[in-house]
C-alpha cells in the first residue's frame, strides 16, 4: 500500500492501515468493528483459525464469512487448484463455451437432489437470487413474489427487495414492486397471501441473518403442495445452508422437499474465488423459458473458467471427505455443549437452535448480541450476531473442525459468558427501565459507548 512503511511495528502498522481505510473507504465501518473488538487483520488463515497480524493472537473463526469457508480457511488443495487454473488460463470470455463450465455444471447437478439438473451461472449470492427471481417471473408470466419476514437475500435490485427487514431497504425505497412478506413458518399466512398472480415464493430452509430459524418438514411440504396447486415456483435460497453446512449436502434433504429453483454461492468458491449458481428443475415451464431467452440473466464474474475449476475442486473435496457428516457430528457436540451452558446461564441464554454446523444462541436482551461478540473476541473467537435479530449469535464454523477444536469452541463460549456477566452489573438494572432499555438495545448507542471504552484501553 502506498505510504505504508514496511519497517513500522505491528501496532503502528495497524493504526496506519486504519487511518487509510477510514480515509478511502469508511470511518463508520472502523467504529463498528472497534466496538466489538473486531478490528483485527487476518493472517495465517488455516482450517478454523486465523491470527491477528498486529498482535499475533490466534482466533477461532466462528462466522466463516456467513458460510464461505465450509472447506476451511486457506484450504491447500483448493489453493493449489486456483494457482493451477490461473497459470493455465484466465477467466475466459463471458458467454463463450468452455470445458470448465461444462465439467462444473455436470458435477453440480450430479449431487443436487431430484431433477435439479440445469444451471445458470452467477457472480455472487445476490446475483444468483436476482437470476432465480427473474427466471420465476419470466417463466410464469406473473408479477407477485412472496418472501419471509426477517429473510436475507442480498443487497441489490430483486434480492434487496426480497429482504424481510426494513433495516436494509428503507434508505433505498421504492424498490421492486409486488413483493409480499409473510411470517417464516406460518403456512396459513402463506396460503392467504398466495394466489394465481404469484410467480414465486423464496425462502431459506434455515434463516441465517434472521436468527437461525429452522423450517419444519411439515411447513416445507405444505409450501410444496400449495405451490403445486397454484402453479407457484418454489425457490430455496441455500447460499448459507448448502454444501454440507446443516449436516446434509443440502438443507432441503432433511425434509425431502425439492424446490423448483435452488440458489447457491458463498462456499461454492472455497473461500478463494467467488462464484454462484442458479440450479433449476428440468421441467417445461422453466426449461422452455431459458431456451427462448438464454441470456435472460448474464454475469461476467460468475461461471468463469477459473471459478468453475475452483468450484469443481470444492465439490470434489466436500464429497470425498463427506464434510456434511463431520458437520453433523461436530455440530452435535457443539449443540450439546451450548445446551449445557444454557442450563447454567438461564438469565442470559434464551434458546439454542439450528442444524449441523449452523447454530444460533439467542440471548434474553437485544444488547447481548453485540456484547457477546466483543466478549468472544476478547477470549479468542470471531463471531457475528444476526443482522435481522441482534440478540442471536450465529455460529457457522468451518466444517473441517476436529473434535478437539469443537471442544475449544465451547471453552471459548463459556469464558465469554463469564466475562459478559461483568457487564450485567450495570446493564441489567438499566434494561428494566423503559427509557434506558431503549438506549442499551440501540446498536448506535452501544457502538458509541464501546468505542469510548476502547479509547481508555478497556
Amino acid at each position: 500500500m502506498k505510504g505504508l512503511k514496511k519497517d513500522l511495528r505491528p501496532k503502528q502498522h495497524k493504526q496506519r492501515i486504519l487511518s487509510e481505510f477510514g480515509k478511502h473507504i469508511s470511518k463508520g465501518q472502523i467504529k463498528f468493528l472497534k466496538a466489538g473488538h473486531l478490528d483485527f487483520f487476518e493472517t495465517k488463515r488455516r482450517g478454523a483459525f486465523f491470527e491477528d497480524v498486529s498482535t499475533g493472537k490466534r482466533y477461532l473463526d466462528g462466522f466463516s464469512s456467513a458460510g464461505c469457508f465450509n472447506v476451511g480457511r486457506g484450504n491447500p488443495e483448493i489453493i493449489k487448484e486456483l494457482c493451477a487454473a490461473a497459470i493455465q488460463s484466465d477467466m475466459g470470455s463471458a458467454g463463450l463455451l468452455s470445458k470448465q463450465k461444462v465439467q462444473f455444471a455436470q458435477k453440480l447437478v450430479g449431487v443436487c437432489p431430484g431433477d435439479l439438473k440445469r444451471v445458470v451461472f452467477a457472480g455472487s449470492g445476490a446475483d444468483a437470487v436476482e437470476g432465480a427471481l427473474k427466471l420465476a417471473i419470466g417463466a410464469s408470466g406473473r408479477e407477485k413474489v412472496i418472501s419471509m419476514l426477517k429473510a436475507y437475500h442480498g443487497h441489490s435490485g430483486f434480492s434487496l427487495s426480497a429482504n424481510g427487514k426494513d433495516y436494509y431497504k428503507e434508505l433505498f425505497e421504492p424498490l421492486m414492486p409486488s413483493f409480499d412478506f409473510v411470517p417464516f413458518g406460518d403456512l396459513e399466512a402463506f396460503r392467504k397471501a398466495a394466489d394465481k398472480n404469484t410467480a414465486a415464493v423464496i425462502l431459506e430452509p434455515i434463516q441465517g441473518e434472521g436468527g437461525i430459524h429452522v423450517a419444519s418438514d411439515e411447513y416445507l411440504w405444505g409450501l410444496r403442495k400449495i405451490c403445486d396447486d397454484l402453479g407457484i415456483i418454489l425457490i430455496f435460497d441455500e447460499i448459507q445452508t448448502g454444501f454440507g453446512r446443516t449436516g446434509k449436502l443440502w438443507a432441503c434433504e432433511h425434509s425431502g422437499v425439492i424446490p423448483d429453483i435452488m440458489v447457491l454461492a458463498k462456499s461454492i468458491g472455497g473461500g478463494v474465488y467467488p462464484n454462484g449458481a442458479v440450479v433449476y428443475r428440468d421441467i417445461p415451464v422453466l426449461q422452455n423459458f431459458v431456451e427462448k431467452h438464454p441470456r435472460f440473466h448474464f454475469s461476467f464474474g460468475g461461471g468463469t473458467d477459473i471459478g468453475c475449476r475452483v468450484s469443481s475442486k470444492v465439490l470434489d473435496y466436500i464429497v470425498e471427505n463427506r464434510l456434511w457428516e463431520n458437520a453433523e457430528k461436530m455440530g452435535g457436540i457443539i449443540r450439546e455443549g451450548l445446551l449445557k451452558l444454557q442450563k447454567e446461564n438461564p438469565a442470559i441464554i434464551l434458546e439454542v437452535r439450528g442444524r449441523g454446523m449452523m447454530l444460533g444462541l439467542e440471548y434474553k436482551h437485544d444488547f447481548m448480541g453485540m456484547l457477546m461478540a466483543e466478549c468472544l473476541s476478547r477470549k479468542g473467537m470471531f463471531a457475528a450476531y444476526s443482522g435481522n435479530a441482534p440478540q442471536v449469535m450465529r455460529f457457522q464454523i468451518p466444517l473441517t473442525i476436529t473434535e478437539g477444536e469443537a471442544k475449544e469452541v465451547l471453552d471459548v463460549v463459556q469464558a465469554a459468558l463469564k466475562l459478559m456477566k461483568l457487564y450485567f452489573i450495570l446493564l441489567i438494572p438499566l434494561s428494566r427501565l423503559p427509557l434506558s432499555r431503549r438506549l442499551v438495545n440501540d446498536p448506535k448507542v452501544l457502538i458509541f459507548a464501546n468505542n469510548l471504552l476502547r479509547r481508555f484501553g478497556l
